[in-house]
């Protein structure tokens, strides 16, 4: 990678590196071959989940265990990563295998916020704690100011405490059909009750996003409100 590119990536980051190797292998891919940043993404994951806890808990005193939960999850949650990452334009300093480059896959959601991780590993192992508790909270602080207590709870999350509270089985979602490239593909998946036999279909971007849709389609047959 170009100096001037590593240049323009940490003057976002607006942090340094002692150890610009381990930069570089934060942002190579899987793909790539054996040097690359799948350890410490691994490592990342766990500082990005500790710090935003963290933050959490000193910000919302008030606020019960579940409910911390809910913000942490919505805040350090792949397409939340992705998003952060794309602020980053990081898909354009990523290191990919020639078969991930033709698939589009420096626009890959999954691919992104691992990457986003990697780079928050490498930070701990080349400076300190303190530095990247200091660039999560520069990159999340919007986020983490918005999302405040009493978040709404997802589709998924709501239809699962609806039918838990009636005694009632949990969901089953099928996936029904994937269509489309593998940089641009969508999901279609089934969501069935065992007792009832009600079912719904939804579709999105990602499996994930297609089983939130279905639940919510399913809510809204079940008559049950946000």
């Amino acid at each position: 990678m170009p100096a001037g590119s590593i240049s323009a990536l940490l003057k976002k980051l607006n942090c340094q590196f002692s150890d610009l190797e381990l930069l570089d292998r934060a942002l190579s891919h899987r793909s790539c071959g054996a040097r690359n940043n799948e350890r410490l993404e691994f490592l990342g994951d766990s500082i990005l989940n500790h710090v935003i806890a963290h933050e959490l808990y000193l910000r919302y005193p008030e606020s019960r265990e579940g409910e911390l939960s809910r913000m942490r999850a919505a805040l350090v949650k792949g397409e939340t990563l992705a998003e952060v990452a794309r602020e980053l334009d990081l898909g354009s300093y990523l290191r990919l295998g020639a078969g991930e480059m033709k698939s589009g896959g420096h626009r890959r959601d999954s691919i992104l916020a691992d990457t986003l991780e990697a780079i928050f590993g490498a930070l701990l192992l080349d400076q300190n704690e303190t530095e990247c508790r200091k660039l999560i909270l520069q990159l999340f602080e919007s986020r983490v100011r918005a999302v405040a207590p009493g978040v709404s709870k997802d589709a998924k999350t709501r239809l699962q405490e609806h039918l838990q509270g009636r005694g009632e089985k949990l969901p089953e979602y099928e996936l029904l059909e994937v269509v489309g490239e593998d940089h641009d593909q969508r999901f279609s998946v089934r969501c069935k009750l065992a007792g009832s036999g009600a079912t719904s279909t939804g579709d999105g971007s990602s499996r994930r996003r297609a089983e939130q849709a279905a639940a919510a389609s399913l809510l809204e047959q079940l008559n049950v409100g946000g």
